[in-house]
């Protein structure tokens, strides 16, 4: 299969694209050819009855009006039940038969083939009211790991996740703006000494590396303070390519508020709603959006670019301008506010779980972003009837509950006739929501669904 080319960031990309050829899983049995969708999901045709689960898989190629039992493909049906264990934590092989449609004996297979390839382990077991205890199955935490590469306009972090989505390495670095020769640097550093800290038979556990980035980074350029030529490296700069040949495995790449987005929706607020539109505070704010259980990305992978909505808000109209959100609810507006009193502002970026009290400027900031985010997610709700609206963002979890607080008051401010307002939540993934986006990539691209198959209950 040949490889997928990634144009130079910013052109035209997709939901996530991957560098390297995209290999297909190997069938078992009988087994027929089946060729890999671009976006790594393997393409089918199906057989049989299928399960709760199975009804909700409608991706290209799938024809939802027969099951799987006959299909002969270990590696969609390995899929399936590895998305489903994840979404739900444990699952009894009774569980997965049923949400599946699987028969038991197929269930027990598959169950024995992701054992012996250490995805899956047992739990402890669970005693019923009548007959056997049953034996729930878990992912295995060392089964995978993948790196998640964050760049921001302030500061770029990288972990290494596990398949439970614990951060079990991370580094952090901090600049005026990005570069791309440092980023380059501080990535292959990071990854060499991660996989260095591994035990050599978890070094070919490693799925690939995520990177979570703002698709126009040489935008901006008054509001990043950075000269155009700085930022206009940017403009030719192929990450994905570099670091294909830097390492072994694949290279993806998704716009960073769309991964903070797909984390809130696999480890945060996700399981709760249906739809829901998602703010991210960092340097500049950004977000994302869920339909029905998935993440959308749009045609070119920018949709929920929240930051570049106009804003004209109370104390605008006035002076006939009109703002864009990242001009109310970014923390660069709140790093500006610091400096003009001659404040310190390194914990910004330093410490984002824990800054100093800012006083009066953090006052101000609070009450111009939530007028904003107001705005945002009722513009967001007359488009499409969002129930929630998720904020999270590069700050600690009081200032992120200050901020939602805000917000709820100015919705109520607001004319909301011929609308639903939507619920105003915190987000429950935090700093590093965009490093663990990044990082899911290649986990959901070699090992895991779509998410549209995986809200079920298994009660």
């Amino acid at each position: 299969m040949a490889a997928f080319r990634l144009h130079p960031m910013g052109r035209n990309l997709g939901e996530a694209m991957v560098r390297h050829k995209v290999e297909r899983e190997p069938d078992s049995g009988s087994a027929e050819s089946v060729p890999a969708t671009p976006s790594g999901i393997i393409s089918r045709t199906l057989s049989g009855t299928p399960g709760p689960a199975m009804q909700q898989f409608a991706g290209p190629g799938a024809n939802v009006n027969r099951g799987s039992n006959q299909i002969g493909v270990r590696a969609y049906n390995e899929r399936l039940v590895l998305a489903l264990v994840r979404r739900h934590g444990a699952l009894a092989r009774a569980d997965i038969a049923r949400l599946t449609g699987l028969s038991a004996q197929t269930v027990s297979v598959i169950i024995r083939a992701l054992e012996k390839d250490g995805l899956i382990t047992q739990g402890e077991r669970v005693r019923g009211r009548v007959g056997q205890p049953s034996m729930p199955m878990r992912l295995a935490a060392d089964g995978v790991f993948s790196f998640g590469l964050k760049i921001g306009r302030r500061s770029a972090e990288i972990i290494l996740m596990d398949f439970l989505g614990a951060i079990r390495e991370r580094r952090h670095i901090t600049y005026r703006w990005p570069v791309p020769d440092e980023i380059r640097s501080f990535t292959i550093d990071s990854v060499n000494a991660f996989t260095a800290a591994l035990e050599p038979a978890r070094r070919d556990r490693i799925a690939g590396l995520g990177i979570a980035l703002p698709f126009e980074l040489w935008n901006w350029v008054e509001e990043v303070g950075a000269p155009a030529e700085d930022l206009d490296a940017w403009l030719g700069a192929d990450l994905v390519s570099d670091f294909a040949h830097a390492f072994s495995f694949p290279v993806f790449i998704q716009n960073d508020g769309t991964a903070a987005c797909g984390a809130e929706l696999t480890f945060g607020r996700g399981p709760e709603f249906t739809d829901f539109v998602y703010f991210f505070i960092g340097s500049f704010i950004g977000g994302g959006v869920v339909l029905n259980n998935t993440l959308y990305p749009g045609r070119t992978g920018n949709a929920g670019a929240l930051g570049s909505m106009p804003m004209r808000m109370r104390g605008t109209w006035e002076r006939g301008e009109t703002l864009q959100l990242i001009d109310t609810a970014s923390l660069f507006v709140l790093e500006r506010m610091l400096q003009e009193r001659h404040l310190p502002s390194d914990d910004l970026w330093l410490s984002p779980e824990n800054w100093r009290n800012f006083g009066t400027p953090l006052d101000e900031w609070v009450a111009l972003a939530a007028r904003g985010l107001a705005h945002a997610a009722v513009a967001a709700a007359s488009v499409i009837d969002f129930p929630a609206a998720v904020i999270d963002g590069w700050l600690p979890g009081n200032v992120r509950h200050r901020i939602v607080e805000a917000t709820r008051v100015e919705l109520s401010c607001l004319d909301l006739q011929g609308l639903r307002a939507p619920e105003i939540i915190e987000g429950k993934v935090g700093v590093h929501a965009k490093a663990m986006g990044a990082a899911s990539l290649p986990l959901s691209n070699r090992y895991l669904f779509d998410q549209s198959v995986l809200f079920k209950d298994a009660s």
